[in-house]
């Protein structure tokens, strides 16, 4: 498949201001944060901490940044990160890690602490966007002096937790969507903004991980398979056997260099991380089906940590 040209900006000419601009004139709130999202973090506070740990201002709208860590912390059990929402448009990451503090974090919360930002980038949810106002995608922001301020605001969040608690994160779940927009929207507006030819238009159908190419942990990523295939289908390789372009690592997975592309999976440095997928626009799966799947990657993940 081949998008049509982008409506914005001179093909092999990347984006000035002006076209920044032009493109941010375009985005539309479609969905409320405030009543999708805090609202249901906020009553959580029975079990968890609910922390402000920072605070997007964008033109007249400002979007406190909220996560959950575990009240009752013990320092001698390891941490685990969990973040959703890092592209705002990607329902199911946000939706799923709050369900899973909704649901089943208590029966974990035995042996493990979690800190848990479950809407990393709050403008991008309620316009439906990649990319913050400034055109900048957070997902390739996680190093140091971070041009998006909600890379930095989660990068600030996991230092302050490691030297307040003096720990690392043992684990960590990037919870993701691959969307037909993905198509669509998001890639042609990156080909604009970049002056660069996207070659890779596959959408996979179905559940998928990526992990840590320099720290894959094969058999961390294939337990959460396996707990993710109980209650949706997995994403086939293509006749390339490769998931968007990159090789199988095994069923269901594939890695990425994920500390040189400045990817959320690597803003903790835990041992074991995992970028999610799922295919909310297969015909196969619903919006429900999407948030089960993302927490049983989560409860996949620490099953296997459990057993080891």
């Amino acid at each position: 498949m081949m998008a049509q040209p982008y409506p914005i900006g001179t093909q092999g000419t990347p984006w000035q201001a002006k076209e920044k601009q032009a493109w941010l004139s375009l985005q539309k709130v479609k969905r409320s944060y405030q009543d999708e999202v805090l609202s249901l973090v906020k009553p959580l506070a029975k079990n968890f901490e609910v922390i402000q740990y920072g605070n997007i201002d964008y033109d007249a709208n400002s979007y406190p940044l909220w996560a959950l860590k575990t009240r009752a912390w013990q320092e001698d059990k390891p941490c685990v990160l969990v973040t959703g929402g890092v592209h705002g448009y990607e329902t199911s990451g946000v939706h799923g890690a709050i369900r899973f503090a909704q649901t089943v974090a208590g029966k974990y919360q035995e042996d493990f602490n979690f800190v848990i930002a479950p809407c990393v980038s709050p403008w991008g949810y309620e316009t439906i966007n990649r990319w913050n106002p400034n055109a900048i995608d957070p997902n390739r922001s996680f190093y140091a002096d971070s041009p998006a301020g909600e890379s930095a605001a989660l990068m600030a969040l996991v230092a302050d937790i490691k030297k307040q608690h003096g720990c690392q994160f043992l684990a960590h779940f990037d919870l993701h969507e691959t969307t037909d927009t993905d198509n669509s929207e998001f890639r042609p507006a990156l080909a604009a903004r970049d002056a660069k030819v996207q070659t890779n238009w596959n959408i996979p159908d179905g559940f998928y991980l990526v992990g840590d190419s320099e720290n894959p942990q094969d058999d961390f990523q294939g337990a959460m398979i396996k707990s993710v295939e109980q209650v949706t289908h997995i994403a086939p390789a293509d006749e390339h056997n490769q998931l968007i372009g990159v090789d199988l690592a095994q069923f269901g997975v594939i890695n990425y260099p994920t500390h040189a592309l400045g990817l959320c999976a690597s803003v903790a440095n835990a041992q074991y991380c995992t970028t999610t997928e799922v295919y909310p626009d297969s015909p196969k799966v619903d919006g429900e089906n999407c948030i089960v799947a993302q927490v049983a990657a989560i409860t996949g993940g620490l099953d296997y940590l459990n057993k080891r």
